[in-house]
């Protein structure tokens, strides 16, 4: 397995281990970039000139995961001539794979990564398998085939955005439950959790570009008497109000 090894090359090797390798502006990984992770996979299907692609869609966290994945739909589409992949793990993209699958090299494997990529969608998985149809669909055919039915099965999945935050505990009188709320509607916090008891107890997940303004507008607006507890560092996805901790 090859991946990220030199700050300004990224590798790319398929199923054959035919490697590919390009040059990237390491300032991108300075920006700060809105990640996507699959939420909950989809499939989509085309069908193009009698042959059916189906585009399955899958989160990963490793190579060993995918390709267990891969081998139960190799398995469950056993009558299928061709069960194309691509693969991308990591924040930037290290490791990348991709298998044509016995179609003509470049037409399958690598046009599904391409369309991933472009996504920006990362840790995922996407296995495209085809049932011929009887008629040739030529290279062009096939390289368009594969994107659309890749296109399709994103299309059909549950993205979410992935940031990274604090998760805070605040615990306030229920005379200041208002506030507090008024707070993370401004500053588009969502609350994970809300405990009533002697006091009001709440969970909130922080983003941190905004901790430091949270905290200022917690301190100012209780004059001192709140103070959040940080309850430590985690990555989070967002579908619209809903929160998944990662």
């Amino acid at each position: 397995m090859k991946s990220l090894t030199n700050r300004n090359k990224l590798i790319i090797i398929n199923e054959d281990n035919v490697k590919w390798s390009g040059c990237f502006d390491t300032r991108q990984l300075e920006r700060e970039v809105t990640m996507k992770r699959i939420r909950v996979g989809g499939t989509g299907e085309i069908v193009e000139k009698k042959s059916r692609f189906i585009a399955q869609v899958f989160d990963v966290g490793t190579e060993e995961e995918a390709t267990e994945y891969i081998n139960n739909i190799k398995k469950k589409y056993w009558d299928a001539r061709h069960n194309c992949w691509a693969l991308v793990i990591g924040n930037n993209n290290e490791l990348q794979r991709f298998s044509d699958d016995g179609e003509p090299g470049g037409t399958a494997g690598k046009p599904i990564l391409e369309v991933l990529d472009r996504s920006g969608v990362r840790n995922c998985l996407i296995v495209v398998t085809r049932y011929f149809g009887g008629t040739l669909l030529g290279t062009g055919g096939l390289v368009r085939a594969y994107q659309a039915s890749a296109k399709a099965g994103l299309e059909a999945s549950s993205i979410m955005e992935v940031h990274s935050g604090k998760k805070v505990a605040v615990d306030i009188n229920y005379n200041n439950v208002g506030k507090m709320q008024y707070i993370c509607s401004e500053l588009d916090i969502p609350v994970l959790a809300t405990e009533y008891g002697a006091d009001v107890h709440m969970e909130l997940m922080v983003n941190d570009d905004i901790y430091g303004m949270f905290a200022k507008k917690v301190t100012e607006s209780f004059s001192g008497t709140v103070e959040p507890e940080d309850m430590g560092q985690c990555d989070y996805g967002l579908v619209g109000r809903e929160v998944a901790i990662l």
